[in-house]
């Protein structure tokens, strides 16, 4: 007996070595069947260990461990959160295809978590009695999605029990799947065409419909009885006013009632819109946007066509080929100290960990040996994004913007050696004085104190998850003739924050490079003067104060240090290299002092 117990205990423990291992996470908490256990955001509760030759049983605690290890390592709660569709059934299958994703993004990774999961859904599908439609569509649309991402097979008994909804979600799905597979890697852009596909489906439509209704009767109940009452109370009241008190304006107290009722109802249904404009605002209530319509977020590539981002880059390479052996040299500093860091130390024989494979042989030719494992030292700057947010207004244009282009080209190539992700974001605006924005502004008697008037261009030089040779050709676009405009440093800083944001990177430093307070024309002549710059510095306040991604900025030529705690003023653009890179390098260093220590 006492053999049996620990051949289970041994199980449990590699588990819990997996989980650790493939949610790449040393603090997950492991838990079986009914152990007393506190849920905590990094933990993981699986069914008991029941037998040792149960193999179904293994089967299924190995595939669950395998799939919640990976919704760990691949899934950020928030932004499922924040595309959940409404309804029951809608939710359920919203759920469904978010477990999809991340068994995909696992399973390509890990040939032995894909036989797993397989190999216990098949058996788990195999037993179902399928009676209750809401679990006819639910497992249909499992099934349906793992037949397309796993590229897996159903068995004829499979297929007669699901075959009822496989026509329609065909129908449905026509054309989305090859996208959606394409998304995977991208959580938000994934959960957003999902749920909006599982919307369209309007499965709880009859549902909610029911629900409605019933609540309009009770509205209805609840409104006639608050009538009455009032009715009754106006009558005792004029009954015990004199004729000198006169008569109270009740007509005039009944409405005012109702309007606090309505403002009420309308603060409850709102309350989640209000927490999101309170987030989106980052700090900054008062500051608005006449119109959000024009405004745009492009991609390089989708400014300009191959050939002339070619013909850009040469250009860009040809100006600065002596700047840019020279920054070389100093990205090469940053790249020696990064991959010095990178070197791996390991602690062994401990007690939690990762599983030592090398100390295995003995346990196998005694089983009353216990596991071994161990644990990598120092490896905390791995996990890191670092973006770049570049200034592309016209007092740039020139040397300014070349060597902003340059500089940040060397440092992804750099960066991405040592295994940090670098992302290269521009900021302008589509027109001078006002475009679009500024029209439809005319066209309505011009209102007083309309906000931001200008229509917005954020530019996406490189993504994080872009390879510096896909994306090294749009650094040219910078130079491009009639791209550099005004610029909107606020909402600029806060489009970047909100993209770092859904990152899933522990680490994320937001470096940005400007000439100047913003600016745009016609924004500032229809507000006060100093509009742009007080919502600047609303949000980099809020950055450094309430978020944990690390800002710093450069000024070329121009002090920023009056909105930027941690800042630097160059007066030579020539400088610029050196400064990034002694500024990145300088983080890191930190960053291992403080870990050190």
């Amino acid at each position: 007996m006492e053999k049996k117990s620990e051949i289970l205990e041994n199980f449990k423990t590699a588990i819990g070595s997996t989980v650790k291992s493939l949610s790449n996470s040393e603090n997950v908490e492991v838990s079986f069947g009914s152990q007393n256990f506190e849920a905590k955001k990094n933990s993981i509760k699986l069914p008991e260990v029941e037998q040792v030759n149960n193999k179904i049983n293994y089967n299924k605690i190995r595939a669950l461990a395998d799939s919640k290890s990976l919704r760990l390592r691949f899934s950020n709660n928030k932004t499922f959160k924040s595309f959940e569709p409404n309804g029951n059934i809608s939710k359920k299958l919203y759920k469904i295809a978010e477990k999809i994703r991340y068994e995909k993004l696992g399973s390509d990774q890990f040939k032995g978590v894909k036989n797993n999961i397989e190999k216990y859904y098949q058996e788990r599908i195999s037993t179902l009695d399928l009676k209750n439609s809401e679990d006819k569509i639910i497992e249909s649309f499992e099934n349906y999605l793992r037949v397309k991402f796993f590229d897996s097979k159903n068995n004829k008994e499979v297929e007669k029990k699901l075959k009822t909804h496989k026509k329609d979600l065909n129908e449905r799905f026509k054309g989305k799947i090859k996208e959606l597979s394409n998304l995977t890697h991208n959580q938000a852009q994934y959960n957003s065409l999902i749920s909006d596909l599982i919307s369209n489906m309007n499965l709880d439509e009859n549902f909610n419909e029911e629900e409605k209704n019933e609540e309009k009767e009770d509205k209805n109940k609840k409104d006639s009885t608050n009538k009455e009452q009032r009715a009754k109370e106006k009558e005792q009241e004029q009954q015990e006013l004199s004729i000198d008190s006169g008569t109270p304006d009740l007509e005039h107290q009944t409405s005012e009632s109702d309007k606090d009722f309505e403002e009420i109802e309308v603060e409850d249904k709102s309350k989640s819109e209000l927490k999101k404009n309170v987030k989106n605002s980052l700090g900054d209530r008062k500051y608005k946007a006449y119109t959000e319509e024009f405004d745009e977020i492009i991609k390089a590539e989708e400014l300009e066509n191959e050939e002339e981002l070619n013909r850009l880059r040469k250009n860009l390479d040809q100006q600065l080929l002596q700047l840019k052996n020279f920054v070389s040299k100093l990205a090469n500093k940053l790249q020696r100290k990064l991959l010095a860091k990178q070197n791996r130390s390991w602690n062994f024989d401990l007690e939690e960990g990762l599983l030592d494979t090398s100390k295995l042989p003995r346990i196998i030719m005694d089983p009353f040996n216990s596991l071994s494992f161990k644990k990598e030292k120092d490896i905390e700057f791995k996990d890191t994004l670092v973006t770049i947010l570049i200034d592309n207004s016209g007092s740039m244009r020139g040397k300014p913007i070349s060597v902003a282009a340059i500089c940040a080209d060397i440092l992804a190539r750099t960066l991405e050696r040592c295994g940090v992700k670098v992302e290269i974001l521009g900021f302008t605006t589509k027109h001078w004085k006002g475009g679009s924005s500024r029209e439809k502004w005319m066209k309505n008697d011009k209102p007083n104190l309309p906000g931001r008037l200008n229509d917005l261009r954020h530019i996406i030089y490189k993504s994080a998850d872009t390879p510096w040779r896909q994306g090294k050709n749009n650094m040219g676009l910078m130079l491009k003739e009639g791209l550099l405009k005004e610029n909107i440093d606020g909402e600029a800083l806060k489009w970047a924050y909100n993209k770092m944001s859904r990152r899933k990177e522990e680490r994320k430093i937001l470096m940005v490079i400007s000439d100047g307070a913003p600016v745009d024309d016609s924004t500032l002549s229809t507000n006060s003067s100093d509009y742009l710059e007080t919502n600047l510095k609303s949000i980099v306040k809020w950055i450094e104060n309430k978020t944990d991604i690390e800002l710093l900025a450069i000024g070329i030529g121009h002090d920023v240090t009056r909105y930027y705690n941690q800042a630097i003023k160059i007066t030579d653009v020539q400088d610029l290299g050196d400064v990034m890179i002694n500024q990145l390098t300088d983080l890191f260093v930190e960053k291992n002092k403080k870990t050190l220590h």
